[in-house]
């Protein structure tokens, strides 16, 4: 299906960090952009994409962002609410901090852009109800990016590390990361126009129930590098039955269990002969509790991917809070949905 009309995508960064929003461009769409006069700000780029589905032609905004409170504050104005319909898809680039620390300036700066960027997909776009993506792009060779990826999570964005070198590989879990990532991300997007591009048709309630300040994004902390560590799956019955996220426990914590038989079998074991081994042998004291030594623990790459994940629905379920139950529902079920994709 060749989409004629599609959606736009809105891409920014700092005004200091333009070399970095372009180079991203460049790397994702295979061109540089062209300056409008003598700045990227307010000039456009295009995006092919082709998949087994359609294929699109899909605009690139290009914005540089000098004050991130008077940006966000002019895209949630009611002259903006044009702009905010079409978008199906936002980027912001940011180069990460080299400096160890979080009270950087260069870390300051970045977490305001982010946090900024975050409440207009929050406030402006529907957050984790909009059908559209977010991506929070980080340029830079640190090993160490746990801090950006929660941050960019509780603004409703996926961190996507670009590493300056271009050396692009697969995480531990066999994903894509860096620009391959990103534009996977991007080319499972729906870039139809929604609606014929009226968005309040299909936001309605969600939408002045985000009137209120309840589901504002908690600035300062993010600003702060602050983060709720209180990750419990129990807490997370937002609008579902607390047997819907025992399911999603249980599927959590047998991941890694579920892949060693997978392994397994794929050597050549039988799934009869996986329960044997695991099955202590008679008269073996060393496996007189019935288990494998090991056998119910996850090393540290699993223990950071739960982490993400819980951090993930932990997100959604702020966001989600003094919202009708209909709409929690919704919301819980596509952030349970992806989370569970993961697995």
């Amino acid at each position: 299906m060749d989409i004629s009309n599609p959606r736009r995508i809105l891409a920014v960064s700092l005004e200091d960090d333009a070399i970095h929003l372009s180079r991203v461009v460049k790397d994702l769409t295979g061109s540089a952009p062209e300056t409008a006069s003598t700045t990227l700000a307010g000039s456009s780029h295009t995006l092919s994409l082709k998949t087994a589905y359609y294929t699109a032609e899909v605009p690139i905004w290009l914005d540089l962002i000098a004050d991130p409170v008077e940006w966000s504050a002019s895209f949630l104005s009611a002259e903006a609410k044009e702009v905010l319909e079409v978008l199906g898809g936002i980027v912001v680039v940011f180069p990460l901090p080299t400096q160890a620390g979080s009270d950087s300036k260069e870390a300051k700066a970045a977490r305001e852009l982010i946090a900024h960027v975050g409440k207009v997909v929050q406030k402006g776009l529907g957050g984790w109800a909009w059908d559209g993506v977010g991506l929070c792009v980080g340029v830079g060779e640190i090993d160490d990016v746990d801090e950006w990826d929660g941050c960019a999570a509780e603004c409703g964005l996926e961190f996507v590390q670009v590493r300056a070198k271009g050396t692009e590989a697969r995480n531990e879990f066999g994903e894509k990361t860096g620009i391959p990532r990103a534009k996977e991300a991007l080319e499972a997007n729906e870039w139809d126009q929604v609606g014929g591009g009226d968005l309040g048709s299909d936001f309605g309630d969600f939408e002045a129930a985000l009137d209120g300040d309840d589901d504002e994004v908690d600035l300062e902390g993010v600003i702060a590098g602050s983060k709720d560590t209180d990750l419990d799956p129990k807490d997370l019955d937002f609008g579902f039955d607390r047997e819907d996220f025992q399911g999603l426990r249980k599927a959590i914590w047998s991941a890694g269990k579920d892949e060693e038989d997978e392994e397994g079998f794929m050597n050549g074991d039988k799934p009869s002969q996986q329960k044997n081994k695991q099955a202590p042998e008679e008269g073996d004291a060393s496996n007189s509790t019935g288990k494998e030594e090991g056998d119910d623990k996850l090393d540290e790459a699993e223990i950071q991917k739960l982490e993400g994940m819980m951090r993930k629905l932990q997100a959604v379920r702020d966001m989600s809070a003094g919202l009708p139950e209909d709409q929690r529902k919704r919301m819980a079920a596509k952030a349970v949905g992806e989370v569970m994709k993961d697995l």
